[in-house]
């Protein structure tokens, strides 16, 4: 045999070598989710603002600021799409991100109205405040009980 002939061989060995190390890489590879960043930026939010009270796992366990003027306790939100015949409440959540509770008659809001932070942290730019809720509504309806 002559030597290209033999470097031919040798090449394509170590060719269908590689590929097959690929292939098998590949297969074996489990198959990642893309991150979700409305997800992520909900997340960040939530941590940022709710998890004082509603505690890191939104079960309501966080205490409030020892200034704070909200009462207690606070609801558990991963519990919302139970308490709603199995279907997370998205418009329902979304309300009272933007405009809180209702207001009791003697005392202060059960919570920030959140709509009117997000406005003033974005200079009113009204779709940066709706893109913080649905990202936060999100975030909050990835946190339900199966």
């Amino acid at each position: 045999m002559c030597p290209d002939a033999i470097r031919r061989i040798i090449l394509c060995s170590a060719l269908l070598g590689f590929a097959g190390g690929v292939c098998a890489a590949q297969e074996k590879a489990p198959k990642q989710s893309k991150p979700n960043p409305a997800l992520a930026a909900g997340a960040k939010l939530y941590k940022q603002n709710c998890a004082v009270c509603h505690g890191n796992d939104g079960k309501g366990n966080g205490p409030p600021p020892a200034s704070s003027p909200f009462t207690q306790p606070t609801p558990d939100l991963t519990t919302l799409t139970q308490r709603h015949n199995g279907e997370f409440p998205t418009d329902y959540v979304k309300s009272v991100l933007r405009n809180g509770m209702s207001m009791p008659d003697h005392g202060p809001a059960e919570m920030p109205v959140w709509g009117v932070v997000f406005k003033a942290m974005t200079k009113s730019d009204e779709a940066r405040v709706a893109a913080r809720i649905d990202n936060l509504t999100k975030y909050i309806q990835s946190l339900q009980v199966k």
